[in-house]
């Protein structure tokens, strides 16, 4: 297997390593020993799957510090836990140099980096991500939150881990519906900002987590997020920016939201996004009907759908798009496709009609 990559991500106040490769966990032991020679308390969040399946990381590196535990999955990144991990943190009287390690996928990630930003005002944390899509997305660039009923991560805060660890071997006992969501942010990041990627994902779909090119693909989907962050760490650009990464996210959130939360997976919502994102960018006239078709075939082709499985109302998916927190200056931005490898915000309001027609064509109603 390759040896570990390191790149780092930028920030006007900081900067930190993302490690990526196989079998990481002295590296990591080695990071969180100096943090303990130091006096630092240390806990770690985790979920019951990523328990159980990270046994060895949890018996050989983690043992010796208390541990969070949460139910698998979405429903979990919520206010209610918030409080719990909060109180947690309180009870093993970890103070202001204590570190806090989120060990597992986006929403522990999430949660965990939410708790971390909030508690004491501020503690430094460790993601360690246990799935595809938070070694590629969630765990770098600091965005941190839990959802609410209004909306997906509509309270949370901005808060840069003090390292990333991307160990591929985990992701050999990943469910290969969840690695396929993960796939969907890797599409993503091609569509937005790397067509070489995307035409060899289009080429040569990647399935698998015994794939010789995942290592290389994860970095180079890091690379783009950190140069992304760098330039607009906390999303005030007016137009481009870290709004970019939200490609088929407006639409995708409004899914989750609606289905509600555990019924699509965050990246199967994200495919169908996708879809739709590509018939919005024809509808405005920048990419072509074969265009919308190659997306479709790709995001297919790596297991993920690319229609809605039960139809969704589309008034009630324009009352989640508008709490989305892309809604600015009255109205909702969206990230289209200027080409395929290629994306931009819109700066005016998309005519309803057009987005009727895009809605429908993924499978919502007006019933």
């Amino acid at each position: 297997m390759s040896s570990a990559i390191r790149i780092n991500v930028e920030t006007a106040a900081t900067a930190y390593p993302i490690h990526i490769g196989y079998n990481l966990q002295s590296t990591l032991s080695s990071e969180i020993e100096a943090i303990t020679q130091t006096g630092a308390r240390v806990a770690v969040v985790t979920d019951e799957t990523v328990r159980g399946a990270c046994q060895e990381l949890f018996s050989n590196v983690l043992s010796e510090f208390p541990c969070f535990v949460v139910s698998a999955g979405e429903p979990s990144k919520c206010i209610e836990n918030f409080g719990k991990v909060i109180d947690f943190l309180a009870e093993e009287k970890l103070d202001r140099g204590g570190v806090l390690i989120a060990v597992g996928g986006g929403v522990v990630g999430d949660l965990a980096g939410f708790a971390a930003s909030s508690y004491l005002r501020g503690i430094r944390f460790v993601q360690v991500p246990t799935t595809l899509l938070a070694m590629v997305d969630s765990s770098v660039g600091g965005k941190t939150g839990i959802n609410i009923s209004a909306g997906k991560n509509l309270l949370g805060a901005f808060h840069q881990p003090i390292s990333v660890y991307a160990d591929m071997q985990v992701l050999d006992s990943l469910a290969p519906r969840e690695f396929a969501a993960g796939m969907a942010e890797v599409i993503k990041y091609g569509l937005l900002a790397d067509e070489g990627l995307y035409r060899e994902l289009e080429a040569k779909p990647l399935v698998s987590s015994k794939d010789e090119r995942l290592p290389e693909i994860v970095r180079r989907c890091c690379q783009i997020k950190a140069d992304v962050v760098k330039a607009d760490e906390k999303e005030t650009a007016k137009l481009g920016g870290r709004a970019l990464l939200n490609l088929g996210h407006t639409f995708g959130h409004a899914i989750e939201n609606i289905a509600g939360y555990g019924e699509y997976l965050h990246g199967e919502a994200i495919g169908i996004g996708m879809a739709a994102a590509a018939r919005l960018s024809r509808e405005l006239g920048y990419i072509s009907e074969e265009d919308v078709a190659s997306v479709e075939k790709t995001v297919e082709a790596h297991k993920l759908p690319i229609r809605l499985s039960k139809s969704l109302e589309i008034p009630a998916l324009y009352e989640a798009m508008g709490r989305d927190k892309k809604m600015k200056s009255g109205f909702l931005k969206f990230v289209a496709m200027k080409s395929l490898g290629v994306a931009l915000t819109t700066s005016e309001a998309i005519d309803r009609a057009i987005l009727d027609r895009v809605w429908t064509e993924v499978g919502a109603s007006n019933a």
